[in-house]
């Protein structure tokens, strides 16, 4: 090698470590090593967010450190440091927007369920008020006394008089065994004994055969046998059925009056199996009548029928009523009231329950803005409480307002992801749309709102009729048809607009 080429080496060998001494340097001043730009590549900036965990997109109960796929191959959702989905499954609101959505929450308490259990019933004759007048021998009715069905008879009037040759003959024997037992007294013990055997026997079926002891008296005091009878009644009452008529002949056991006493009724209410057990014997009632509207009437249930009509699911109840001047007729429907109080229980507020068909859920208020959505078991329920068996505490708080029914589990989280302002199962966002109307008419049956709304700015609506669907009974019971309401309503899917909030307007 030549000297000039000697010396360029050297040159490129001092240029190259004055390069390497520079970098050495550089990354000691600035407490990075060697390979600091890689690692600076690797970590997010200053304005990117740390991914804490992935959770189902469906809202199950399931999270992974890494990314991955659900079983429909839906990406599991990343989420980030300080969002407002709690790995638990619950969810986080601002203060804000808790003011904005109208989030209200109450203690879960024990208390008394001030239930009502409503059914129909149908007013009958009280059983133990009934008289019929059936012969118990044979003969003809010779006159009426009582020809007409709805009159009213005292006890003791007569109805009718009858005439039977049997009858006739035993008044006969009656009396001529009473005379000659006056005439044979103080004779031979044989004579007065046969005469006696013969007077008693005539007088015993003059009595099996209903003859008043008026009428035999005077026949033993020497009166002729009357050839027609006097039927009279046996209690005061209405005549519900008449069969007699003038000159018919009658056999015996055959009806010819009934007789009801309507001073007292009964109510015979079909309480519904899933109430029955909420009624008692002694239990006051509360009945309604439409021939008097307005007019309230008091009872009392004074017999659980022990049997269940299969068809209807529904047991009878009877209730006695009191009915001076016989206003409440036989056959006359009437709605029933049955104040239902028991002892107290854990309750929460119907509206706090979010129910699927499958399972019950409530919202359980943690403070501070979250919310952790709780399973639960339900008892018996009130007008405006349900008791709750298991799942929650006394003294937790429960959200009652902004929550609202789906029938499935996914669309509750589709719920909370609307409350947070995430998207739905299906990856879009639920928006709450507000309006004003009239709520024209609520079908019980279908469980659909009739609502004509004012124009709708957010959708570009104008003012029409059409149906919703109420998110549940507490939102669907909150104004009566015919009222103005101001309500909020999300579209659950496409063409299906669930109503969340109704308010009555003045």
């Amino acid at each position: 090698m030549s000297a000039t080429g000697i010396g360029r080496g050297i040159v490129l060998l001092a240029a190259v470590a004055a390069a390497a001494g520079a970098g050495y340097w550089y990354g000691t001043r600035h407490g990075g090593a060697a390979h600091a730009p890689a690692t600076a590549a690797a970590d997010p900036g200053k304005g990117e967010r740390k991914v804490l965990y992935y959770r189902n997109p469906m809202g199950l109960p399931d999270t992974s450190p890494t990314p991955k796929k659900d079983s429909m191959g839906m990406d599991y959702i990343p989420v980030y440091e300080g969002e407002d989905v709690d790995a638990g499954g619950g969810v986080k609101l601002t203060t804000a927007k808790v003011q904005k959505l109208g989030v209200r929450s109450v203690a879960v308490e024990r208390r008394v369920l001030d239930a009502v259990v409503r059914a129909s019933g149908r007013v009958e004759v009280d059983e133990r008020r009934l008289a019929t007048i059936t012969p118990k021998f044979e003969g003809y009715v010779e006159k009426l006394f009582v020809n007409a069905t709805g009159q009213y008879v005292a006890r003791g009037a007569p109805l009718f008089e009858a005439y039977s040759p049997e009858l006739l003959a035993t008044q006969r024997e009656y009396a001529i065994a009473v005379q000659g037992l006056a005439q044979v007294e103080g004779g031979d013990e044989v004579t007065v004994a046969g005469m006696k055997r013969l007077a008693d026997s005539a007088l015993e079926r003059l009595r099996n055969w209903d003859v008043t002891e008026e009428q035999i008296a005077r026949l033993a005091a020497g009166g002729q046998p009357q050839r027609a009878l006097a039927f009279r009644a046996p209690a005061g009452g209405i005549v519900l059925e008449r069969r007699a008529t003038q000159g018919m002949r009658f056999m015996p056991g055959e009806m010819l009056y009934q007789i009801a006493d309507l001073s007292s009724v009964w109510v015979i209410a079909d309480v519904f199996e899933q109430d029955i057990g909420r009624v008692r014997a002694g239990q006051a009632a509360t009945l309604r009548f439409d021939a008097y509207p307005g007019q309230v009437f008091a009872g009392r249930v004074t017999y659980v029928y022990p049997t269940l009509k299969a068809e209807t699911r529904t047991a009878q109840v009877r209730i006695e009523l009191a009915n001076p001047g016989g206003r409440i007729k036989p056959a006359m429907y009437a709605q029933v009231e049955l104040p239902a109080a028991g002892r107290p229980v854990l309750a929460v507020p119907a509206s706090a329950v979010i129910d699927s068909g499958m399972r019950r859920v409530v919202l359980i208020d943690q403070g501070e803005g979250r919310f952790e959505p709780r399973e639960v078991k339900l008892g018996a329920r009130g007008d405006e409480h349900v008791a709750v068996v298991e799942g929650v505490k006394e003294g937790e708080r429960v959200v009652v307002a902004a929550n609202f029914l789906i029938d499935a589990e996914s669309n509750l989280k589709a719920a909370l992801g609307g409350m947070t302002g995430g998207a739905d199962v299906a990856g879009s966002k639920q928006v709450t749309h507000s309006a004003v109307g009239t709520l024209d008419d609520f079908d019980a049956g279908s469980g659909m709102l009739l609502i004509t709304h004012e124009p709708v700015e957010t959708l570009k609506w104008p003012r029409m009729t059409m149906e919703f669907t109420p998110a549940n009974d507490a939102v669907a019971r909150s104004a009566k048809p015919g009222a103005p309401i101001s309500f909020d309503f999300v579209e659950r899917k496409p063409g299906e607009w669930v109503v969340t909030r109704i308010e009555a307007r003045k």
